[in-house]
């Protein structure tokens, strides 16, 4: 059964996939108007690190949270599980 979460560091993952998502964008615009590789290339890096960082946040988040209640609250069985399933994601 999947759980439904909330934390408090979600509204800074959202900020940051905002962000990426608008550099993304400038990305194409870019691309279409023909822009030098090296600054398309730059502003891809700081996609893939604002989104980096935004997958670290969430499964740092759900290591901290999450698995501390899975530990207290259910079978050690699940909370290993729960651990394999999100450090696929690392």
């Amino acid at each position: 059964m999947t759980k439904h979460h909330t934390h408090a560091s979600h509204p800074d993952i959202i900020k940051r996939l905002k962000r990426a998502d608008g550099h993304l964008q400038s990305v194409i615009g870019m691309i279409e108007a023909k822009r030098p590789c090296v600054e398309i290339a730059q502003q891809l890096h700081a996609v893939e690190k604002a989104v980096l960082q935004a997958k670290r946040t969430l499964i740092q988040d759900h290591i901290d949270h999450c698995l501390d209640e899975a530990v207290s609250g259910a079978s050690d069985t699940l909370a290993v599980a729960d651990f394999k399933a999100i450090t696929k994601y690392l």
